[in-house]
């Protein structure tokens, strides 16, 4: 339990990560009251499924339920902006998938209205919660990397990678400009950000669409799904399959992301190097229990996560003793018991661990400068609106 009266959510999106949130609420003690879906058919089913009471008709049929304390948001891009509006006109708190909006004008609009809501406002960055993340970040500002030179990285997968691979992300009016960056590259960003402590001031990137046109299935397709379907159409796509990016920090600071959705055999492979004036860190999602710290003078080690050998972020987001296993479903329920205990008191605390809107928006504004710069094929400053 995060409280002691139980809190009560409801989950906008029934498919891949929707259903991550629903279960994930569930294991910190978070009551789901119910689902609302693409389709009266599709939540009704995952409702059951799940065996979640209510599977809602609507986001007015929702927001009637008084029971409602929070709104979680998984739908498709596009839907984030109205849907979070209607949410906080009702009065309820809000956690909302990346992106934040469609554009930085939405997100800038969601970030005003959510500090004068004084509603907890979180975006689900989970990436942020593995323990060995919050120990590294632990570790930058107890000054134990040095002055942060070098930070370094890529995010890679492979679900994009035939051109009969298909996600209502690949086309832009329901995905957005970016995709690649938008979906998995702004998770690494923001992971970055929260690590380091620093802003991204300027980018160079290079976007790249590999896959022009791509074969849609005539039904529905569920995210990661390995299905062919027997009747397609050709669709041409607009977004990036793969982008490369220089980053300039303030501070000084310099650094480097690759991100692909075509890379054979990387499942969901987020790494990244952080290379400091007395020490590096370096971390892969798919080998998410490990962490390398390299020095200059010593011998290199290897951390395996154990609370009882971290610091006290990476304690705090630890669940299991060492030896146990814990991996990406994990974050999220890390995730939400921080957001939940500033749900409990009525209001976000001062430095929350979670992304809020106004982290959602800065990533919105990196996505701009990355378009800017692959259509310009120049520098371009991250704007501070």
């Amino acid at each position: 339990m995060v409280s002691g009266t139980r809190l009560h959510a409801a989950v906008i999106g029934s498919g891949f990560i929707g259903t991550v949130h629903v279960e994930a609420l569930r294991r910190i003690g978070v009551a789901v009251t119910g689902i609302l879906g693409s389709t009266a058919e599709r939540a009704a089913a995952r409702a059951e499924q799940l065996g979640v009471e209510r599977a809602y008709s609507s986001l007015g049929d929702l927001l009637a339920d008084e029971a409602v304390q929070v709104v979680h948001v998984t739908s498709p891009n596009h839907l984030h902006h109205p849907q979070v509006k209607a949410i906080l006109a009702a009065g309820r708190h809000v956690v909302c998938e990346k992106p934040l909006a469609m554009t930085s004008v939405q997100s800038a609009e969601l970030v005003e209205l959510a500090r004068s809501s004084g509603k907890v406002c979180a975006v689900n960055f989970n990436l942020r919660f593995y323990p060995l993340n919050q120990h590294v970040g632990g570790l930058v500002r107890d000054g134990e990397l040095g002055e942060i030179r070098l930070v370094t990285g890529r995010y890679f997968q492979d679900w994009l990678l035939l051109d009969t691979d298909w996600n209502w992300r690949l086309e832009s009016d329901q995905g957005g400009a970016l995709r690649a960056v938008g979906d998995i590259g702004s998770h690494w960003l923001d992971l970055m950000a929260a690590i380091t402590g620093l802003r991204v001031e300027a980018v160079l990137a290079d976007l790249t669409t590999f896959i022009p046109v791509r074969r849609k299935p005539a039904g529905p397709v569920e995210t990661f799904s390995t299905e062919r379907a027997a009747e397609t159409i050709p669709v041409e796509i607009r977004t990036e399959d793969v982008a490369t990016i220089l980053l300039r920090f303030e501070g000084g600071a310099r650094g480097s992301v690759a991100i692909s959705q075509l890379s054979p055999g990387r499942k969901n492979s987020l790494a990244y190097e952080i290379d400091g004036s007395a020490a590096a860190a370096a971390w892969d999602s798919e080998q998410p229990e490990q962490l390398w710290i390299g020095h200059r003078d010593r011998p290199n080690e290897l951390l395996i996560r154990n609370p009882a050998l971290m610091n006290e972020p990476g304690q705090a987001a630890a669940r299991l003793p060492g030896g146990h296993v814990e991996g990406f479903f994990d974050t999220f329920a890390a995730l939400f018991r921080a957001i939940y205990a500033d749900v409990a008191a009525d209001g976000p605390s001062a430095r929350p661990p979670y992304a809020s809107f106004a982290d959602g928006h800065v990533e919105m504004l990196i996505g701009d400068a990355v378009i800017e710069s692959s259509q310009t094929g120049r520098w371009v400053e991250v704007g501070r609106g």
